[in-house]
């Protein structure tokens, strides 16, 4: 046998293998999720879970303080919306917020240490907004995150900036190509739709505008609400989204004999229905308003401020944190904090209230 024909003889195996090098090694481990027969079973390799086990474990909490005593207002200036916590709860809250959010930096992240009570620092006011944003989402969001909650930590797991995030890409060029618009889809290396030939930037339709998510028409034929195929492209790339994002199959929230009917849905689908909208409500009332006070580095390539999607919480599991409920330990993080009695005769300061929802 020549040269030349070791070669051709062996193409058949680099072939398989160059196929098998895409697929995970079995065994797998399976879990029936829906009615026998429907094929509805969740699938997980438990290699990878093994390898990312410490990511998705909560830190064990500080100790509980007494809440009593001074109130923070009374005693440190400038304190605008943390004023009725107890100077125990405002300083436990503090270091926890300084472990979950910038261990290496430490208070300086967010504070002048020659004055803590100044401003100047960006950080300090993007801070204010983030504990309004997570007292909406723990007060008016429980139809997502019942009374599991979030706290600081749930995004940043000890990182000033979430890994799991997302900015708007440059508009897409059509002028002068051949191909013309190809609405978003077939960039290689896409991470946002799992590296698949689908729209890339699902999130803005969706996440930040409030585009109907559909793949199928209401009627049979061809009338005035028939939806293009595009809109089934871009709501398939969201879907990619949420099924990577929190490390799930399409069963998860779907019926696998009729995916579009509500009524026959697992209750996951109404949980990921209202999910979308938090997650819209947060880019919107708070990420955005906080553009004009990033520096440079902190935008994406179009000059806008990084905002939310599904994985930001969830990164790659269903319940966040495996379900590990860490604002138990905080309950000042359930909600904005009620005026208490007064400790000392100085008037309480007047604390800045989160916008409503709706």
């Amino acid at each position: 046998m020549n040269f030349k024909t070791k070669i051709l003889s062996g193409l058949p195996a680099l072939a398989a293998l160059v196929l098998l090098v895409g697929c995970e090694r079995l065994p797998m481990d399976t879990a029936q999720i829906g009615y026998r027969g429907t094929g509805m079973e969740k699938v997980t390799n438990p290699r990878i879970v093994a390898a990312e086990a410490a990511k998705h474990v909560a830190p064990a909490p500080l100790d509980p303080v007494d809440g009593g005593g001074p109130r923070a207002r009374d005693v440190y200036q400038n304190v605008q919306i943390l004023g009725d916590l107890g100077i125990g709860e405002f300083n436990r809250l503090m270091v926890a917020m300084t472990q979950w959010i910038a261990p290496n930096e430490s208070c300086g992240y967010c504070h002048n240490l020659a004055n803590l009570a100044d401003d100047s620092v960006y950080t300090k006011n993007t801070a204010r907004r983030m504990l309004q944003m997570t007292w909406q989402i723990n007060s008016d969001w429980k139809s997502h995150v019942a009374d599991t909650g979030v706290t600081c930590y749930t995004c940043h797991r000890g990182q000033a900036v979430p890994a799991e995030r997302w900015f708007a890409d440059p508009p897409i060029r059509t002028a002068g190509r051949m191909l013309g618009n190809d609405n978003g889809q077939n960039k290689a290396g896409k991470a946002s739709v799992v590296n698949s030939s689908l729209p890339f930037d699902p999130f803005t339709p969706f996440l930040l505008g409030s585009q109907e998510i559909r793949v199928t028409a209401k009627t049979a034929l061809p009338t005035g609400h028939n939806v293009p195929i595009q809109q089934a492209e871009w709501t398939h790339g969201l879907m990619m989204h949420m099924s990577d994002g929190l490390g799930v199959g399409c069963v998860h929230c779907h019926n696998s004999r009729a995916f579009a009917q509500w009524d026959q849905s697992p209750p996951a689908r109404i949980t990921a229905w209202h999910g979308i909208r938090m997650v819209r409500d947060l880019n919107n009332q708070f990420m955005l308003p906080l553009t004009a006070g990033q520096p440079k580095n902190r935008l994406g390539p179009t000059g806008d401020i990084a905002k939310v999607n599904c994985a930001t919480c969830h990164q790659g599991v269903n319940k966040p944190l495996n379900g590990a409920s860490m604002v138990k330990a905080h309950p000042e993080l359930m909600a904005a904090p009620k005026p208490a009695a007064k400790t000392s005769l100085l008037p309480a300061a007047l604390i800045e209230s989160a916008p409503a929802v709706r």
